[in-house]
């Protein structure tokens, strides 16, 4: 279900007091862990850390991107692949 049209989008004020002041550059991202804010018009053109669980993966904010959240920039899960199994098995045959 997705958030009510009244309450608005959900964006951390602590990132948008960094953005305002000017932070978010290549030399010195924005290091977050709010994987649920949504991205602005103002964050376009800024460079962001988010973290996923383990490191912090670097995300930079493109106008495309807004109204999406940082977290779906920054992958928890890594894939290994499918049928390793079955290439082993097939190897021996």
């Amino acid at each position: 279900m997705s958030r009510s049209s009244k309450k608005g989008p959900y964006v951390d004020e602590r990132l948008v007091k960094k953005v305002r002041a000017g932070q978010g550059s290549k030399e010195s991202p924005i290091k977050t862990w709010s994987r649920a804010c949504q991205i602005s018009p103002d964050f376009v053109g800024k460079y962001f850390q988010v973290h996923n669980g383990r490191i912090f993966i670097d995300v930079f904010a493109t106008e495309d991107m807004v109204g999406h959240r940082l977290g779906e920039f920054s992958p928890t899960r890594t894939f290994r692949g499918h049928g390793e199994i079955v290439k082993r098995t097939m190897e021996k045959t």
